[in-house]
């Protein structure tokens, strides 16, 4: 690798947002990028050269006990040179805990022995939701035949999930109840197959546009229900506001006419002592208010 290749590789670790640490055979730090150092607030000279199995940096359990430094994911990938992935609690600099999505690989070098380990870490609350409902749910995935997104059963586990979450641990997060307008119309006009054909366009406009933290799933007929994670009122507003102005620009193509919809959302945020059944009241109450204003619109509380 060139210089300048090295000076480039160097300045985009530097400027990814996640936290990595590379070590090396003998478990010396030999990476700790800035991303590292916002999350724990360790600095770089502090940490790179140390023996990653003495240095300061300190990793607990959910019960705040400490890990030891020889048991942690990272080395136990430099060992095997198995991949992992889980929650890591990190204490910072400043005494806290931090709660971390961690991901570890090896580094193999000539005859594939292994060299070193790398463990990328992140701080987001919406990304460690996420981990936590897709181990949750991986096992219970249930699909819609129709549109091919999440079922009822799939979407309601996420939002019971992400109500568990939001009272543990204070991830807050929203849902958008989602109604296709005069779908009855569309489908005494052009069809049930026809009809067909736009669920499954509103399905994937919805499911291709939230972010991946995010989920969506067919609530029966012509409603939906979005998961919005780690979100304020803003956020919300704006995921509202975005799927629906897609919805409306999408469409398909019949007999050399082309069809779209447009669709109504109900927004709310989770509060502390929501259960599914109030938040979904609360939001369904919302969805009404913007089909008697006028459809083609999102109203959102929070």
């Amino acid at each position: 690798m060139t210089q300048n290749n090295m000076d480039l590789f160097a300045d985009l670790i530097d400027n990814i947002f996640d936290g990595i640490c590379q070590i090396d055979a003998e478990c010396r730090v030999i990476v700790w990028s800035k991303g590292a150092e916002r999350i724990t607030g360790f600095p770089a000279k502090t940490v790179i050269g140390t023996d990653i199995r003495t240095n300061m940096i300190r990793y607990v359990l959910e019960d705040n006990r400490e890990i030891s430094q020889t048991d942690t994911p990272l080395l136990g990938t430099l060992k095997d040179g198995v991949k992992r992935v889980g929650i890591t609690f990190v204490k910072h600099a400043d005494g806290y805990r931090v709660s971390t999505l961690a991901r570890t690989f090896p580094i193999h070098g000539k005859k594939d022995r292994i060299e070193g380990a790398v463990l990328v870490f992140s701080d987001h609350k919406g990304l460690i939701a996420a981990h936590h409902q897709n181990q949750r749910v991986d096992q219970t995935v249930l699909f819609d035949a129709l549109t091919g997104i999440g079922n009822r059963s799939h979407i309601e586990t996420k939002v019971k999930f992400a109500i568990e979450d939001s009272q543990t641990h204070g991830i807050s997060f929203g849902i958008l109840f989602i109604d296709i307008d005069h779908f009855k119309q569309f489908n005494d006009t052009h069809g049930h197959l026809t009809g067909d054909k736009i669920l499954r366009v509103v399905a994937n406009t919805l499911r291709h546009n939230l972010r991946f933290t995010d989920s969506c799933g067919r609530w029966g007929g012509e409603e939906f229900l979005a998961l919005v994670m780690d979100t304020q009122k803003e956020g919300l507003e704006i995921a509202a506001e975005k799927l629906r102005a897609l919805v409306a620009a999408s469409g398909l193509e019949e007999d050399g006419k082309n069809l779209n919809v447009t669709i109504s959302i109900g927004g709310t945020l989770a509060q502390p002592q929501d259960t599914l059944q109030t938040l979904l009241k609360r939001a369904d109450e919302l969805l009404y208010k913007s089909k008697q204003a006028g459809r083609n619109r999102a109203t959102i509380d929070g």
